[in-house]
């Protein structure tokens, strides 16, 4: 029985190449190459250079012994060896050459550094020098294979009496040639070092801003960064150092208003149409937690970091990089927002009214038991024609029924607070000019926050003016509060720019304009703040078509 045995042991995953190692390795091998190729260029270039240059000069030598009268004198005694071979050998000496060699017409030598070879015949070609020319030529003879040059000595009728080679063997030449080679070599050494460290430096540079990835995994990581950045529901915005916009994905186009897909150039933060404190935000380059910030349609919530770099899983700061900024969307959560606090602005106010008439009811009723049905009589009229009154001036003005019926319940409201409600109304609002949901959230809103304010003042006074004419409807509203400093009137106005908290005494006053700036933007309006003994906000909505409203809020402003 045989059992197989199967190794469970998970293997290590292959480690990759980094981008840095692989581009420091083609560098040095390219270097390597390079400086290769070049030495070996360089070695053959001077070995033909130095071939030419002996050719050149035992040419010259030989030409030189060839005009020479003690040569062309010697050659027609009877023993010319006796007379050449010294004065050869001297030469040879002076001139560092390997031989000179003078013959007769019938290769006989007369000279030779080998005594030996005296008398014997040259070895080599002399047929171009016996026709009068001169010649340059390799051959190998008794030395080795040399360098030579062959030229004709010249008689006194110009006929050719003899011959003179002048030669340096290839050995002379390879030693010469080796001796240049430490200096081709040092030379190559040199430029492999120097290209090894810069590719070295250049690697360490790469390994640090690729942070060690290879490029494999840096297509992949591009790959799934860029999936992850247009699948991502909240918007991402990147900002450089230098306050430019270099990355943003769709989510972020539609919320800012941005154009959609494909690649664009750096774009300055200053020169978008963006709302002005989302702008400040991204220009500034400042930590953000759940800010909330307002669009011309879209209430915002954006958070900002500095953009850190990985290492190791932990992050680290390299000096600014610039920033990330993530956009969240709350418009439908904050539309229902709103509606629940026109709803619940409406019931509170029918809730006093209702606690209201329940008292009065009471009254009129523990009158009539008491049988005072005059005065119980008094009292309900009374009553009714305070109701009607109010009732009058609004239907009489401005005719907006959701209008009428708020503030007939804040009224109750600030009656049931001990709170002196003034209200005020004249002109004329055509029916459908304005949407009725908005108006009740700016103006239900405006007066909580007054109904507030007064009621930590002594005169605990609120007044409520509206006004149509012009095109426009004016709503203002007072009240006898303390009022609102400079700086908070900016925070006010600039909701969510500044992480500050909102002042206690505010009563919850910053986020409730979120609502009142919101339902006014959509209404193509203005919102106004001032401080004179008293806070005072001013609505200016215009009473175009809704269509026509919309148009005059575009542009990204914050609609105050």
């Amino acid at each position: 029985m045989s059992s197989t045995r199967t190794d469970s042991t998970p293997r290590a995953p292959r480690r990759r190449r980094s981008l840095a190692r692989t581009l420091f390795v083609a560098q040095l091998v390219l270097i390597v190459v390079v400086c290769a190729t070049l030495s070996l260029t360089s070695y053959f270039s001077t070995r033909a250079d130095m071939r030419e240059a002996t050719a050149n000069r035992v040419l010259s030598i030989a030409q030189t012994l060839a005009n020479d009268p003690f040569v062309t004198n010697s050659v027609q005694t009877a023993q010319p060896s006796d007379q050449l071979q010294p004065y050869a050998l001297t030469v040879m000496s002076t001139a560092k050459v390997d031989f000179i060699t003078i013959m007769d017409r019938d290769r006989t030598r007369y000279t030779h550094p080998d005594p030996d070879e005296l008398g014997k015949p040259y070895i080599g070609s002399i047929q171009t020098a016996l026709d009068g020319e001169s010649q340059v030529e390799e051959y190998v003879g008794t030395l080795g294979p040399s360098v030579r040059a062959i030229v004709p000595i010249f008689g006194d009728t110009g006929e050719v009496t003899a011959m003179v080679s002048v030669g340096v063997t290839l050995e002379t030449i390879s030693v010469a040639q080796a001796a240049a080679l430490p200096q081709i070599i040092i030379v190559a050494l040199a430029a492999i070092a120097l290209g090894g460290i810069g590719s070295w430096v250049v690697s360490r540079y790469l390994r640090r801003v690729t942070l060690g990835y290879g490029p494999e995994q840096l297509r992949s990581l591009f790959a799934f960064y860029d999936s992850a950045l247009h699948s991502l529901r909240e918007g991402l915005v990147l900002v450089d150092t230098n306050g430019r916009l270099v990355l943003y994905n769709d989510q972020a186009a539609e919320l800012l208003g941005l154009p959609s897909g494909g690649e664009h150039d750096p774009i300055p933060v200053s020169e978008l149409s963006l709302p002005a404190s989302v702008r400040s935000l991204f220009a500034s380059g400042r930590d953000a937690d759940d800010e909330i910030h307002l669009t011309r349609d879209r209430v915002l919530v954006v958070n900002q970091k500095q953009a850190t770099q990985p290492v190791g899983g932990t992050r680290i700061r390299e000096g600014s990089r610039g920033t990330v900024a993530t956009l969240r969307d709350r418009t439908d959560i904050q539309e229902l927002t709103g509606e629940l606090e026109s709803m619940t602005t409406l019931s509170e106010a029918l809730r006093a009214q209702t606690h209201e008439h329940a008292n009065r009811l009471h009254t009129v009723a523990t009158l009539i038991e008491l049988g005072r049905e005059r005065e119980a009589l008094d009292f309900a009229v009374h009553d009714q024609q305070e109701s009607q009154r109010l009732t009058d001036t609004f239907v009489q003005s401005l005719d907006e029924p959701f209008i009428t019926a708020l503030m007939i319940g804040k009224a109750a409201q600030a009656h049931e607070r001990g709170i002196e409600l003034t209200i005020t109304a004249a002109g004329e609002l055509p029916p459908g000019a304005l949407d009725a949901r908005d108006l009740v959230t700016v103006t239900g809103n405006l007066l909580d926050n007054a109904f507030d304010a007064a009621a930590s003042s002594n005169a605990r006074h609120v007044w409520a003016d509206f006004a149509a004419a012009d095109g426009e409807l004016i709503i203002t509203i007072a009240d006898s509060g303390p009022g609102i400093d400079t700086g908070e009137i900016d925070a006010i106005f600039h909701l969510g720019e500044s992480s500050k908290a909102a002042p206690p005494r505010s009563g919850g006053r910053g986020y409730g304009l979120v609502l009142v700036r919101q339902a006014v933007t959509r209404l193509g309006g203005t919102l106004d703040v001032e401080s004179d003994g008293g806070a005072i906000f001013t609505v200016t909505l215009p009473l175009a078509s809704r269509d026509s409203g919309a148009e005059a809020g575009e542009g990204g402003t914050d609609g105050a």
